[in-house]
């Protein structure tokens, strides 16, 4: 059981029902595949079976499946899921609910809507971002993937590469960002609705990661991928600042999910340390290890605080990319500290497979990275102050 506890003033009693709904389904279907997923990725039914119950819509309107909930609903579902064990399925998930749905219902248009929104809140199909490249990580505006206008057929030609990209062997579209005005600056970039199966998208490599491994990560090629403007999502030259406020919200999500996987090991380790004997007594009563949890119980919970203040300004309509940056940065760097304390205390068997916080420190490695490296939400909340 979590020690997490829904907090007074931040979730309601709806929320709380959610949260065991969303618990007993993970203890249920989730929980007993994590070690089998580690080889063979998570299975699309598993995403078809959240839509069946309506776990993917949560705070998206009626109108297109969802459940009509706020913006906390989704921290809930981002905190239990990390409950079952597996980053890699929580950040497949993720990137599907967190990262792609939402822009899709901010910008698209009614037909985009109802051909990817729908199916994508019903579970039918499974989407991904992509906007790394191999020369072009944190540096956005480095990105060299062109959508060229054919002046003959006014569609759009799309070439170039993406990687580490989540979901990209499993997706049946990707949002796709793009370069259409190279001299334009910022104001060069759009977004591009790319159907998976369309001529000229290749999945190229299945890539292989420290951690994760329960989600899929693709290299893919576009050769000569023909669009038309009916597949741009928001404004031609606006993709920039459509990523830019997409990552907002992903980032406090990203910090509360990153932040309950964190507390999972927290809770595997603690049952390991009252159970392991050493020196005739149980391990945590040891005082060197008594202080360690201290401290991580201490962290984990100013951390969460700090996270759920932030989602609460962001969700009453604030655009705190400060407050934000620094509750993504402060819940990787904590969750870093967590599962490193977690297989220290394991000993040799938190260095062993067959202990979960081994794969948690594996997991968590990339939260560090992804979604805006630690030196970049410095570099964001540092200058924030004119600096």
């Amino acid at each position: 059981m979590s020690t997490v506890a829904p907090r007074p003033g931040v979730f309601t009693e709806e929320h709380r029902m959610l949260r065991e709904s969303i618990r007993s389904f993970v203890d249920r279907e989730v929980a007993p595949h994590v070690e089998e997923w580690e080889t063979t990725t998570f299975p699309d039914s598993i995403v078809r079976r959240m839509g069946e119950l309506g776990f993917l819509g949560l705070s998206m309107p009626e109108e297109y499946g969802g459940q009509g909930g706020d913006y906390f609903t989704n921290v809930v579902l981002a905190e239990e899921i990390a409950r079952a064990g597996s980053g890699g399925f929580l950040m497949g998930l993720s990137v599907h609910t967190d990262m792609v749905m939402p822009p899709l219902l901010e910008f698209g248009t009614e037909a985009q809507k109802e051909r990817y929104l729908k199916p994508g809140i019903a579970g039918e199909q499974i989407y991904a971002l992509g906007i790394t490249e191999p020369d072009a990580g944190s540096d956005v505006s480095a990105i060299k993937t062109r959508a060229v206008r054919d002046a003959a057929t006014g569609e759009w030609l799309i070439n170039g590469s993406k990687t580490y990209i989540t979901n990209g062997h499993r997706a049946s579209m990707i949002v796709l960002v793009t370069k259409t005005d190279p001299d334009a600056g910022y104001g060069g970039f759009t977004l591009f609705l790319v159907p998976m199966d369309a001529p000229g998208v290749i999945r190229e490599q299945k890539l292989e990661k420290m951690g994760m491994h329960a989600s899929d990560t693709a290299l893919l090629a576009f050769q000569d991928v023909r669009v038309t403007d009916d597949d741009i999502l928001g404004q031609e030259g606006k993709g920039f600042q459509h990523i830019m406020w997409e990552l907002q919200a992903e980032r406090s999500i990203a910090a509360a999910g990153c932040l309950a996987y964190a507390q999972y090991a927290f809770d595997k380790t603690l049952e390991y340390a009252l159970e392991r004997k050493t020196f005739g007594q149980a391990l945590g009563t040891h005082q060197a290890i008594r202080h360690k949890f201290a401290r991580m119980a201490t962290e984990l919970e100013t951390t969460r605080r700090m996270i759920y203040a932030t989602a609460a300004d962001y969700a009453a309509g604030a655009y705190n990319v400060r407050e934000i940056s620094m509750a993504k940065l402060k819940a990787t760097q904590v969750a870093w500290m967590v599962a490193d304390e977690c297989v220290q205390i394991h000993g040799g068997a938190g260095y062993m497979k067959e202990y979960p916080v081994e794969r948690v420190m594996r997991d968590l490695r990339l939260y560090r990275i992804g979604a805006g490296a630690d030196e970049i939400m410095l570099d964001v909340i540092g200058k924030s102050y004119g600096l």
